[in-house]
């Protein structure tokens, strides 16, 4: 596959008369007052716009960039500090409809070209520092040097989608696409370690790695020696299918292969499977062909300890109708999800195959059916589709998401039902799927997602798997009414909502420390020494956690300034492999590594942390930490906790999010 001419770096120069208007636009910023500088700027952007889209017009820009950042053009937004921008947020800048916000984003990219390449220096940002960044923003979107505009991309954006065409292929030339690789190798390992459910990206990427590889046009260099192992457990995992033959060629080939190759095939795509936690098309097919002539080796094909084949040998008529319902060539990260929930060993709670029977043969309302077509297409009819997600939120409790939506509460709810209460998970999925409704109560009084008003979220979600994508918009306005009805009580409303929207397992006593109307830090001494008391083995008796618990964060960014409130689940205190004692806990959104500031670097490997989970020490996350549940009757031992770890603590909190707060 190649780059579209479209996407082909410019060589040439901008008509003059363009230039002229953008060397124009560009002294009247420079010349505004700072209440003017907004309109000026504005300008700017808009024929810098048309600029790029000429010939030459990436290397016109660039050569105006440090002018345009001197200026301030990116004063009073997001990119005004370049040190603090993350890469994972480019994808989100370049694909907005609004023409500003793209060019903002494609201007900071040619102000930090000159940085990273030594023709200029800037007094905020090393060129090592803008290099890497670069880096890895080609690495999370090389999508956009190989693959002309999604539909969607071509609705919302028009002509504005190809200005990160443009943009990427002229970085790529400048940077080089052998650090491109790397990086993204970096990020596609990092990513997979957290076992996510949804791997369609992660795919996709793979599948770019594999095609520059093979193009004679583009010089990898040493580059991308990691990459072999990602590509073949997709593509190639076992010697019968390494040539990538086609799923046709592979299925004539198992007809004709004797016990011995079987199972020298099932323990290769077994290897690969819980190696990479990519599961190949071709796996599918083989499960197909096992669950026929020799199903003594299914086990074998999912990589099951002893655990998991006892747990499928119980419920052997279950595990094959699984199989037969929900694996198939376009559900190939069903088979991990079948495979780790045999081996979670759930199905012996009473009410789980019961729950699973009546999953398989769910028939689905109408909507249900048309919005899991709409987001997955027709290649899986939805009922199977859906039954493979639920395999996959089974067995990867940890690996959900909240996409790009403000619904963290409905994400870490689903987590938590999957973790300590699946077969209610399971009812969830019915009433959404067949009824189009859930009805949960509040103190008593039930609310049913149909009468309720609209949730946290503005849009219907869609960027989510095929469970969230059913249940979430209907749990979002159930915990919007419950948030409602508390309205006129004193304090924070999740005091009531957490244990009723969650589940009994969430601790009926509560602890802020933010004083809710005001928005002012409260009693932190007296909130961190309760925490200590009832969550660090130290001071709470050595009482491991039993029951996951619901907790919220003040978020920051790498610059330790407060971003927002966002809901996780704390999942578990021990020591880490190096005798430190750290918090495990769940964080929906999508991707747990991430820079806190301040030295707050969230672990999500290494640590000791189980997939899917993130990792700080104790005192760090409880820098961060602003509500938390417990037991009212377990009270631990805050006296015990010195002043020195809380006056440690404190510091962290009034050099962050608490800093204009105490």
């Amino acid at each position: 596959m190649k780059p579209l001419q479209s996407e082909a770096p410019k060589t040439g120069s901008p008509p003059e008369t363009l230039l002229s208007k953008l060397d124009e636009a560009l002294r009247q910023l420079e010349e505004a007052s700072a209440f003017a500088k907004a309109g000026h700027a504005h300008r700017l952007l808009d024929i810098s716009r048309r600029v790029i889209m000429a010939e030459g017009g990436c290397a016109a820009l660039e050569a105006r960039a440090s002018r345009m950042d001197a200026a301030g053009v990116f004063e009073g937004t997001d990119w005004a500090s370049p040190e603090t921008l993350q890469p994972s947020l480019s994808a989100g800048s370049l694909t907005s409809t609004v023409a500003d916000t793209v060019m903002l984003e494609t201007l900071s990219a040619l102000r930090l070209l000159p940085v990273a390449t030594e023709q200029v220096l800037h007094h905020r940002i090393s060129a090592e520092q803008a290099h890497h960044h670069l880096a890895q923003v080609l690495a999370m979107n090389l999508a956009f040097l190989f693959m002309p505009p999604s539909e969607a991309e071509r609705e919302t954006q028009g002509r504005l989608a190809q200005v990160p065409r443009i943009l990427f292929a002229y970085l790529a030339e400048r940077i080089g696409y052998e650090h491109i690789i790397d990086q993204l190798i970096d990020e596609i390992w990092r990513v997979l370690r957290q076992r996510p459910i949804q791997v369609d990206a992660i795919r996709q990427m793979v599948t770019q790695i594999s095609i520059c590889r093979n193009r004679p046009d583009i010089d990898l260099g040493n580059s991308g020696q990691g990459a072999e192992r990602l590509i073949s457990s997709l593509f190639g995992p076992t010697q019968a299918c390494r040539e990538d033959p086609g799923l046709e060629v592979y299925r004539d080939r198992l007809q004709s292969m004797d016990a011995v190759a079987l199972r020298a095939e099932a323990t290769g795509f077994a290897r690969a499977m819980h190696d990479t936690g990519l599961v190949s098309p071709y796996h599918a097919v083989l499960m197909d062909h096992l669950k026929t002539h020799a199903e003594a080796l299914l086990a074998e094909a999912m990589g099951l300890s002893s655990t998991g084949r006892d747990c499928m040998l119980c419920y052997r008529q279950l595990a094959l109708a699984l199989i037969d319902e929900a694996i198939h060539p376009d559900t190939p990260q069903a088979i991990l999800g079948l495979a780790l929930l045999l081996e979670r060993g759930i199905l012996y709670q009473p009410a789980m195959a019961p729950a699973l029977w009546r999953q398989i043969t769910l028939r689905l309302s109408e909507a249900s059916r048309a919005r899991l077509r709409l987001v997955f297409g027709d290649a899986v009819p939805p009922r199977n589709r859906l039954l493979a997600g639920v395999l996959c939120m089974l067995g990867l409790p940890l690996g959900g998401g909240q996409g790009n939506n403000p619904t963290c509460q409905s994400a870490r709810a689903l987590s938590m039902w999957a973790h300590n209460d699946p077969d209610y998970l399971l009812q969830m999925v019915a009433w959404a799927g067949r009824d189009d409704e859930i009805l949960m109560h509040f103190e008593g009084q039930p609310i049913s997602s149909k009468e309720s008003m609209g949730g946290v979220a503005v849009q219907v979600p869609m960027d989510l798997d095929p469970v969230s994508l059913l249940v979430v918009p209907h749990l979002d306005r159930i915990y919007a009414e419950m948030i409602r009805r508390c309205q006129g009580r004193p304090g924070d409303p999740h005091r009531w909502v957490n244990p009723e929207f969650h589940g009994w397992w969430t601790g009926r006593g509560f602890r802020i420390n933010v004083d809710v109307p005001t928005g002012r830090i409260v009693e932190l001494e007296t909130f961190l020494r309760d925490f200590h008391a009832a969550y660090h083995p130290y001071y709470n008796g050595n009482q491991p956690l039993i029951h996951p618990q619901p907790a919220g964060v003040a978020i920051t960014d790498s610059a330790a300034r407060f971003i927002g409130w966002h809901a996780i689940t704390i999942q578990r205190v021990a020591l880490d492999p190096d005798n430190e004692m750290r918090v495990y806990f769940f964080n929906p959104n999508n991707d747990s590594g991430q820079d806190w500031g301040d030295g707050l670097l969230v672990s999500t490997a290494g640590k000791g942390e189980r997939s899917g989970e993130a990792s700080l020490p104790f005192k760090l996350f409880a820098s961060r930490l602003y509500i938390f549940h417990c037991d009212p009757l377990e009270s631990g031992d805050p006296g015990g906790v010195s002043a020195e770890d809380i006056t440690e603590v404190t510091g962290y909190v009034q050099r962050s999010w608490g800093a204009t707060r105490m």
